[in-house]
């Protein structure tokens, strides 16, 4: 007779595989400054390596400063964010597409996953506007040589967990880090509530 499905089996998480579209969340020992507590939304994975951008890292620079024909399309905050550590002298830009909008084809749009979608900044903003929700823009990316991030996820330093369009465009005060953690199942929801700061406690 088989051996019978105990509960928790049911409800044990299982990381997905990295893709573009998922998240990496770090680990609460992952202590490198430019990670830490960050969420880093999957760009592209592939033999050639690892592309993505922090998500929960705004800047104290304001779009329309830098790139004022797009400051009307952000979501929710006018602040460029930090993607990452690598050309931070460069801008990359993330939509959301509106629902019911076929972006296939779309020159200046590349679907990501979902209804998320890479703008080009040299295409035309009035083109791109009646077709993304809004956008978000990103100094520099986060990436990973060949076999880098194999080696990162096998050290513990980051959680794989699926995204949801919103982590993308998330409000500048929300703690996308605890959010994102808090809607996973057991265990990792407990995770949600670790301090910021441990010497504070």
């Amino acid at each position: 007779m088989p051996h019978a499905e105990e509960p928790e089996d049911r409800m044990a998480w299982v990381e997905p595989e990295v893709r573009p579209g998922s998240l990496l969340v770090s680990s609460t020992d992952l202590t490198d400054p430019a990670f830490r507590r960050t969420v880093v939304y999957m760009i592209e994975h592939n033999d050639a390596g690892s592309l993505g951008v922090v998500v929960n890292r705004p800047s104290g620079t304001v779009v329309r400063n830098v790139l004022p024909q797009w400051a009307p399309l952000t979501t929710h905050t006018s602040a460029l964010y930090i993607g990452g550590p690598v050309k931070r002298d460069s801008a990359l830009c993330l939509g959301t597409a509106r629902n019911g909008v076929d972006i296939d084809g779309v020159s200046g749009l590349r679907r990501v996953d979902g209804k998320v979608v890479m703008v080009d900044l040299d295409s035309d903003p009035a083109v791109i506007a009646p077709l993304v929700e809004g956008i978000r823009i990103f100094a520099g990316y986060s990436g990973w040589t060949i076999g880098q991030l194999d080696s990162e996820l096998e050290r513990d330093d980051w959680m794989v967990i699926s995204s949801l369009p919103s982590d993308v465009m998330s409000p500048p005060h929300v703690d996308v880090w605890a959010g994102v953690l808090r809607r996973q199942p057991l265990p990792l929801s407990m995770l949600a509530s670790h301090p910021i700061e441990l010497e504070r406690n």
